[in-house]
């Protein structure tokens, strides 16, 4: 019996923490977008309110445990909520107010030295048809304007020529250029656009320099496969899409395979696996294991280079690691609001990203339907199977409308190519990762990076095959239409699932379904008296069987004569005499 309740409690969806994530990320959108002064404001009714909940809460301790708990996740919900809409407001101050955007309203010249944080992406400039234009986002670590030598940390858009599109993350670089105003709600301080080619400074030691080179050094160690794995084995390794084909990306991004091209959740998730699993190899306790986890998703994030998507990816997987260590399997609900949370006071800008949106909501579809779609399978399925479609699919139903409100089309065979492709990740991303360090003796590095390109081709041609098929890119409504259209579609894509998977408890269902409408339907045709007749009925029937079906006389006749209903005798009618009280009956002679 203590099992069952353990077990119960295990399974029950604790969601105490979905309005501290709620009000944590619509703070931080509001304090993203608004202007400055705005998110002080909302910090400040933020913190009025918690204290407001935390005094009524305290107030009413003896209404019982519900009042209790309500109060303290609401206090909790607002709290989370004002620290990020002050995390957004001394943000936007700093931005708004440092010196860097002080000489970019001046649109001053400027000589300026920048530590690269994100990959190049190319800009389409319209009408024009000379050298292509590069987006770098950066760090500003010093510059010098008007005579002045100014050391900063604020984040700077740098755009350049051709030069730019061969730097790298983690690289420090000089070059000149003019200062302009970043846009509102762009975390950048100030957009640069450099008149000079990058010069690479020659610094100390940094470990993201090291991990540029060793990126580097991995894709020549993978040049030698054919095309389509030399160009996805690095971006699924390192997240360097640099030398992925544009028809296999093409390809990739119609069959809903985009998330393999780069560096995902589930390649932590490998990786910290991985870590675990070697360290109890080796017998080490729990909390030694977590923390060699821990160490070595941290080596994974520095060497992939720190982009918001690589750390929201290490962030959940820590925060499921901490679930694990903790032994709360039950709680991933919780865990995902924590993470969420996480992210979003470390970097509010999080809140506008649709990388994020589509990250939460996968986890929250894996989190919510997984489990249950899994179950659903029949018992010789086996569980690696079951689970290996039951993932995709929740994650794919979770995402559709957001996918396409950002692009509006449909691909039918998306699960098909996610399931194929799932069991060939695990290869690439452990035999890859361990091929890294080895990238500076290609022998050495040769066989690991054999199997992980076979593998990784295998996806490519995955991607290739589905992309190639009749309707693989369906299009779809745009608008409100369209995310409300695959909402209901998804619905009873899950419906469907479950009748296939259970035909006889389908049926039980729709059986009771109609009976349940029969019945208020002809509630609805019957007048107002035999509704009460009926309703009349069911208490005397519920009265017999209080009694446990032994008849009762009725205490209270109405006095109606019911012979009537007797059937009637032939012959002739005698007519009935009744004596008056008082008199004698007279016997016939």
């Amino acid at each position: 019996m203590a099992e069952s309740a353990e077990g119960t409690s295990a399974r029950r969806l604790d969601v105490r923490l979905v309005p501290t994530a709620l009000a944590a990320w619509a703070a931080a959108l509001a304090g993203t977008v608004a202007p400055q002064p705005w998110s002080a404001s909302i910090c400040a009714v933020l913190v009025v309110g918690a204290l407001g909940l935390t005094v009524s809460g305290r107030k009413r301790r003896r209404r019982g445990m519900w009042v209790r708990t309500t109060s303290s996740t609401l206090a909790l919900a607002c709290v989370a909520g004002a620290a990020v809409a002050l995390h957004c407001a001394l943000d936007m101050a700093w931005r708004e107010q440092g010196p860097l955007a002080a000489a970019a309203a001046r649109s001053d010249g400027v000589v300026i030295t920048v530590r690269v944080t994100g990959p190049p992406a190319a800009l389409s400039v319209p009408g024009h048809s000379g050298e292509s234009r590069w987006a770098v986002p950066a760090q500003v670590e010093h510059f010098t304007s008007q005579g002045n030598t100014v050391t900063d940390s604020a984040a700077v858009l740098v755009i350049g020529g051709d030069a730019w599109e061969r730097v790298r993350p983690g690289q420090s670089l000089r070059t000149a250029g003019t200062l302009g105003e970043g846009k509102q709600g762009q975390p950048e301080a100030a957009v640069l656009a450099a008149s000079t080619a990058p010069v690479l400074e020659a610094d100390s030691y940094d470990p993201q320099q090291t991990a540029a080179r060793a990126r580097e050094q991995f894709r020549t160690a993978s040049a030698w496969l054919p095309l389509d794995a030399a160009g996805l084995l690095p971006g699924m390794v390192t997240g360097d899409t640099s030398t992925l084909p544009e028809s296999l990306e093409a390809a990739m991004k119609t069959t809903g395979m985009t998330h393999l091209t780069a560096v995902s959740g589930a390649n932590c998730s490998l990786v910290l696996g991985g870590f675990i699993l070697l360290a109890r190899t080796f017998r080490l306790p729990r909390p030694l294991a977590a923390i060699s986890g821990v160490a070595g998703l941290a080596a994974f994030v520095v060497l992939v280079g720190p982009d918001p998507s690589v750390l929201r990816a290490a962030v959940m997987g820590t925060v499921g690691l901490a679930a694990l260590t903790a032994g709360r399997r039950g709680r991933s609900l919780s865990f995902l609001c924590l993470a969420s949370t996480s992210l979003l006071l470390l970097d509010p800008g999080l809140s506008v990203s649709f990388g994020f949106l589509l990250s939460v909501l996968a986890t929250l579809g894996i989190v919510l339907l997984a489990g249950r779609l899994a179950s659903w399978f029949p018992a010789w399925v086996p569980a690696w199977l079951a689970t290996g479609i039951a993932v995709p699919l929740s994650a794919q139903f979770m995402c559709g409308p957001a996918i396409v409100a950002l692009q509006p089309q449909f691909s039918p065979y998306s699960l098909a190519a996610n399931v194929l492709a799932g069991p060939l990740v695990a290869p690439v991303t452990i035999l890859g990762t361990i091929s890294v360090p080895l990238a500076s003796v290609p022998w050495l590095a040769a066989a690991p990076v054999a199997v992980a390109g076979t593998s990784a081709g295998m996806v490519a041609a995955v991607a290739r095959f589905f992309a190639a098929l009749p309707g693989a890119a369906m299009p779809w409504a745009e608008g409100p239409v369209g995310i409300a259209s695959m909402l209901a579609f998804s619905t009873v894509a899950v419906l469907v699932t479950w009748s296939l998977l259970h035909p006889a408890g389908f049926r039980v269902a729709v059986l009771t379904f109609h009976s349940n409408i029969m019945k208020g339907l002809e509630s609805l045709e019957r007048p107002a008296s035999c509704r009460a007749a009926l309703r009349g009925a069911g208490r005397r029937h519920q009265h017999l069987r209080r009694g446990r079906g032994r008849l009762k006389p009725c205490a209270n006749p109405s006095g109606r004569n019911h012979q009537w209903l007797l059937p009637r005798t032939p012959g002739p009618r005698t007519s009935r005499q009744t004596t008056p009280d008082g008199a004698t009956q007279r016997l016939p002679p």
